[in-house]
């Protein structure tokens, strides 16, 4: 029987002393995906990941701290980056993609830049280029994200458009997947959690290892793909990098916000496949 995101079995990696968690299945080259922040295991939307492993092999995972997984989230995003490898390390996969969404996206970034011989391609989704961004969040997403425990409206305004009908029923669409297989205590509730992921804010926005710049001569392929109303990181943060990224693709979904994966689960998959595969 072949497994899907809901049937396959969650595993351990022991990496540095600490039981690491992860899904594995699907066919194909290794894509690694980051997750968001406050993402576990089970906060993926199965119906994207059961598309996306069709053509690829599936690796979700959740950070030190998070989730399933033992020990503390890294304040350095590096350290974060680096338990991605380490995890590719244990699973002996030399190469692969990596996928990278909201927080992840950073986490998928610094993976990228910093180990240019391991990652084939880079996706990005519903995330902003390291470095100064001119778009901050809008204050309806800290009002919303940092609640103890979210509700469907909160996910709508979070992760979809709420004043679109057809984006509102994406969201009962995708939350119900995603709620009938959710164990919602292994969810980061505390703001001592939430704190260790805005750790290292201050260092993307300096950038020091100067990313932002580098995407001119970055060799690796990159697909972003965002939403066109994402209240917490801004599609139009991108535009100034375009024209100087040449290995950079970038789609834009309609009447779509933070999770447009989650959203257009069907369209999303059929662009990353492709783009993967070439």
């Amino acid at each position: 029987m072949t497994e899907t995101a809901v049937t396959t079995k969650t595993q351990y990696a022991l990496i540095d002393g600490k039981r690491i968690a992860y899904r594995k299945f699907g066919v194909g080259t290794p894509v690694i995906l980051t997750n968001r922040f406050r993402g576990t295991l089970d906060t993926w939307d199965p119906l994207f990941l059961d598309l996306l492993a069709k053509n690829n092999t599936v690796i979700t995972f959740d950070y030190e701290g998070i989730g399933y997984s033992e020990g503390d989230l890294p304040l350095d995003i590096r350290n974060v980056a680096s338990g991605v490898v380490k995890l590719a390390d244990a699973l002996k996969i030399n190469n692969f993609n990596v996928m990278g969404w909201s927080y992840g996206g950073w986490v998928a970034q610094y993976v990228t830049f910093l180990n240019p011989e391991r990652v084939l391609k880079t996706v990005l989704i519903g995330t902003n280029p390291m470095g100064k961004n001119e778009v901050p969040f809008e204050p309806v997403f800290l009002e919303r994200a940092l609640k103890p425990v979210n509700d469907f409206e909160d996910a709508v305004i979070l992760f979809f458009e709420p004043k679109s009908e057809k984006s509102r029923n994406a969201a009962q669409a995708s939350m119900g997947r995603i709620m009938e297989h959710t164990d919602w205590s292994k969810v980061p509730s505390t703001q001592e959690v939430f704190q260790r992921y805005f750790a290292s804010n201050e260092a993307i926005a300096e950038d020091k290892e100067n990313f932002r710049a580098s995407y001119a001569a970055l060799k690796t392929p990159v697909l972003v793909i965002s939403g066109d109303h994402d209240i917490s990181f801004a599609t139009e943060n991108w535009f100034p990098l375009l024209k100087k990224s040449p290995s950079v693709q970038h789609i834009i979904f309609p009447e779509a916000g933070h999770a447009p994966h989650f959203q257009y689960p069907e369209l999303a998959t059929a662009y990353i496949n492709s783009f993967l595969v070439q």
